[in-house]
């Protein structure tokens, strides 16, 4: 095991165990998601993205996740009809299938098994796709399944606009065109707040981390083989089939086969979708993560 990915399963771990001793207030976890949402991640953002080169093949890093969440949402409903889903299982299903744990996992998962390199492509994944959709989808499905009004096109483009990490992206791609914008000083001091995301991040996630088989099981199975198998399997193809192949294929693949949003999980117990099922697709997939995405990296090659 590389010492990286020994770092996430440590503080996977050292998180999960404070919870189990209550050794932390109860917000704890929430006050350190909110540290990397607004501190952490834009410093990684800032660090990162002025040195990006835009190819011709990360079109398809933009588009994958958009084209999981149509497979996504058909299979759900297919679902809902052949085990007779109930409205709120449904609902839960809709937002932790199609929404990956892109960032929070994802970022520190890419660096540990493919590189630094990765987190440039995996930001426009992330920023362009995870975060977009759920912003816009996952609003309207609390709002179509629950008791709130569906969300504006204007709420919906201001929640975007606004998140710390988008505004991040949009200044570092304007730093390379904008003499004297980002000078080296501010450049060193965005990478050494950014190296503090992965240890915070992973910690925070323990602190989450729930591990309660839910009843029934087969909405629990369907949503972990369709998030963790099928769309890693899917992306795969699509690349092989369109030629793109290299970190590009590497970055979309193992983004694709991240388990459950944290967020999404979230939003589902927030609104009342299942809450034990929505704990435990987020709770299992972190931990089934920890063996499919090393066997994904060694698959895609």
């Amino acid at each position: 095991m590389s010492e990286s990915l020994l770092l996430i399963v440590v503080m996977l771990s050292a998180g999960y165990l404070c919870r189990q001793l209550s050794v932390l207030p109860d917000n704890a976890a929430e006050t350190l998601q909110r540290f990397v949402i607004y501190v952490c991640l834009p410093a990684l953002v800032l660090s990162i993205v002025p040195s990006l080169r835009f190819r011709s093949d990360l079109y398809l890093v933009v588009l994958m996740p958009w084209l999981l969440l149509g497979v996504g949402v058909g299979a759900v409903l297919l679902a809902r009809r052949v085990l007779g889903l109930s409205p709120q299982v449904t609902a839960c299903l809709l937002l932790c299938v199609p929404l990956g744990n892109t960032s929070f996992l994802g970022y520190p998962m890419l660096e540990a098994l493919v590189g630094r390199d990765a987190i440039k492509t995996a930001l426009l994944y992330d920023q362009f796709g995870t975060f977009m959709i759920l912003a816009s989808f996952g609003l309207f499905v609390v709002a179509r399944f629950g008791t709130g009004e569906p969300p504006t096109l204007k709420a919906v483009v201001l929640r975007v606009v606004t998140f710390p990490s988008f505004i991040a992206l949009c200044v570092g791609l304007l730093i390379p065109s904008v003499p004297n914008l980002w000078p080296s000083v501010a450049q060193g001091i965005a990478a050494r707040v950014g190296a503090t995301l992965v240890p915070i991040a992973m910690f925070a996630v323990g602190l989450k981390l729930q591990l309660r088989p839910p009843r029934p099981w087969q909405p629990f199975a369907f949503g972990l083989l369709t998030k963790m198998v099928a769309f890693p399997l899917i992306a795969l193809g699509v690349t092989r089939l369109l030629g793109v192949g290299g970190l590009t294929a590497q970055v979309i693949v193992l983004e694709s086969g991240m388990p459950s949003m944290i967020s999404a999980g979230a939003l589902a117990i927030m609104a009342g979708f299942a809450p034990e099922l929505a704990a435990a697709l987020v709770g299992y997939g972190i931990l089934v993560s920890l063996i499919t995405l090393p066997l994904l990296v060694s698959l895609v090659g």
